[in-house]
């Protein structure tokens, strides 16, 4: 085939709009839908910012709770499904016994 053949021009260009609707998927389902993905292509690609991070709680030796990024490795621990789109406000009531003015 010759490079100006007209079929080989339109099977290149049909080919390459297929790859890119495959790359565009592929990218779409990566944002939208990490969990999504196989383990092995989780692996591959980096993380989303906006992906809710997993954290840890647990208690050390002296019953003292922590809350981390990283499970402790010798001790029982709860996962937690943290959104970062989500405001946390302290409690703004007096402690038990004081008066507010």
């Amino acid at each position: 085939m010759s490079p100006n053949n007209p079929h080989s021009t339109g099977h290149f260009r049909i080919g390459l709009i297929i790859l890119l609707a495959i790359a565009a998927a592929a990218t779409a389902c990566w944002y939208f839908a990490p969990g999504f993905l196989p383990d092995p292509l989780k692996a591959l690609v980096p993380a989303l910012p906006k992906e809710n991070p997993l954290l840890y709680k647990w208690r050390d030796a002296k019953g003292q709770p922590h809350v981390t990024d990283t499970p402790p490795i010798d001790r029982p621990y709860e996962t937690l499904h943290y959104n970062p789109n989500t405001n946390v406000v302290p409690s703004v009531m007096p402690p038990p016994g004081t008066t507010h003015e």
